[in-house]
């Protein structure tokens, strides 16, 4: 019952939009966390503090005002007044768990595990692509390979052609019968 109450609590796609790339690393913003967990995004920011030792770098990290900037630009976030009105903290995968942990809620539990599933596919998805990518490659050089044989061989065969065509007539071999 629980693992079919976790995946209809929200739209994976809407999960899904609010995954962003910032630093090379697939994040999502604290105060979207907040509305998916369903709590005020001062608590989260509370919980986190209260608990910063269970929150290294690779977990959680706070944007720059040029990321904010960036992100401005770029319609990731429509203004800065959605982000709350100071920087906001963003969560890797491993973080968005360990806020589940701390927030200790049923509903940020089934919320983590929903997106954590997410970032799991995402991942699978992402190595699919890059086998089918190395895959291609290798065709790519098999043919590559096969031309450059296919154009050896017909060089050799007009070499072969070529002095064919270049020999004197051969004289023949064998008994000659005398005509008389």
């Amino acid at each position: 019952m629980k693992s079919e109450n976790h995946k209809s609590l929200v739209p994976k796609e809407i999960i899904m939009s609010k995954i962003l790339v910032i630093r090379n690393q697939k994040v999502m913003l604290d105060r979207d966390l907040a509305v998916l967990y369903n709590v005020k995004n001062i608590r989260l920011r509370e919980q986190v503090k209260r608990n910063i030792e269970k929150f290294p770098e690779h977990f959680m990290f706070r944007l720059t005002k040029e990321e904010v900037e960036i992100m401005l630009s770029q319609n990731a976030i429509p203004s800065k007044r959605h982000l709350g009105g100071s920087l906001p903290y963003v969560f890797t995968e491993h973080g968005i768990l360990q806020l589940a942990n701390v927030l200790r809620s049923e509903r940020a539990t089934q919320m983590s595990i929903k997106i954590i599933e997410l970032f799991v596919k995402m991942r699978e998805q992402l190595m699919d692509n890059l086998n089918i990518k190395l895959e291609i490659e290798n065709i790519k050089k098999k043919l590559s390979n096969h031309s450059k044989n296919i154009e050896l061989v017909f060089n050799y065969l007009d070499e072969l052609i070529e002095k064919k065509e270049n020999q004197k007539p051969r004289t023949k071999i064998g008994y000659k019968k005398n005509r008389k």
